[in-house]
């Protein structure tokens, strides 16, 4: 069901995907909306009851004057008062990567546990990709040829206007979105309290395997990395891999070890990280 909240003056939309589970609160990456974790609410579904948020300037949800990290952790904060839960684990992709471990890092109480998904504690994101983005496009058709391989993973951001077809997504707010994603966010992820899975694609140019596992480091015990075959939108390479992992990490509490656990080797190829750098010139998912 889709529901709507008004913080800083503008409208926030969010999916609520229903069922008497325990909400667990996800956040798409860059180019997506809520919409993208459909599939993982059914995979979760009934112990867990997905709420997904389409972040500013994403699907449903206002365009921004800012897109700043301490504007994505306001937001966040404003929905889970909005919700009126108590502590819930947050999942996020990339972008929502970022937003769901800064969130858990100021503010502790409100997160029993964390899925961080293909995204580091240091980011330097390319937005090259985002610059050559068609900003319309005669028909949903068309839409889908010209992005080539990596329209499997923007189609639920496309969006039938009335003479054209294009995002839900600005292209200049993602443009400052992925700006303001850069830096050093060591000191937030270091400092999350909580049990952290963190799951990283094989084929991903995103995170690489070496930071990956200096992030598990940081955390002394508090965190576990999960690989999976897959690119970086690994919920979507791997449904049920990923599925599987994170309800694993959800059933299982605090990790007893730092595990490093390679699931579903072998899997199809062609994946959102190698599709997009071979059309683009190099990685930019974030």
């Amino acid at each position: 069901m889709r529901e709507y909240f008004t913080t800083g003056g503008r409208r926030l939309s969010y999916l609520d995907f229903g069922g008497q589970g325990k909400p667990l609160l996800a956040l798409h990456g860059h180019y997506n909306e809520a919409s993208a974790f459909a599939p993982l609410a059914e995979a979760l579904a009934p112990r867990w009851r997905v709420i997904a948020l389409d972040q500013r300037g994403h699907g449903e949800s206002d365009r921004a004057d800012s897109y700043g990290r301490g504007d994505y952790v306001a937001d966040l904060l404003a929905l889970h008062r909005h919700l009126g839960c108590g502590p819930v684990p947050v999942l996020g992709h990339s972008l929502g990567g970022v937003n769901a471990y800064q969130f858990a890092a100021h503010h502790p109480d409100r997160v029993e546990r964390l899925i961080v998904e293909d995204i580091g504690a240091v980011v330097d994101c390319d937005w090259s990709f985002t610059t050559r983005l068609p900003a319309h496009a005669p028909s949903r058709q068309a839409l889908a040829e010209a992005l080539g391989p990596a329209a499997p993973y923007l189609e639920c951001a496309f969006r039938r206007r009335e003479r054209d077809w294009g995002f839900s997504f600005g292209i200049e707010d993602t443009i400052a979105s992925q700006k303001a994603l850069c830096g050093d966010h060591r000191a937030d992820w270091t400092a999350v309290p909580c049990p952290t899975l963190l799951v990283r694609g094989t084929e991903s140019d995103e995170l690489t395997a070496g930071h990956a596992r200096t992030m598990v480091a940081l955390r002394e015990g508090r965190a576990r990395l999960v690989e999976l075959a897959a690119g970086h939108v690994v919920h979507h390479d791997a449904p049920e891999q990923f599925a599987a992992a994170v309800t694993a990490f959800l059933a299982e509490g605090v990790p007893p070890v730092i595990g490093v656990y390679a699931v579903g080797v072998g899997a199809p190829r062609g994946r959102a990280g190698h599709a997009l750098a071979a059309q683009h010139g190099g990685s930019s998912l974030a």
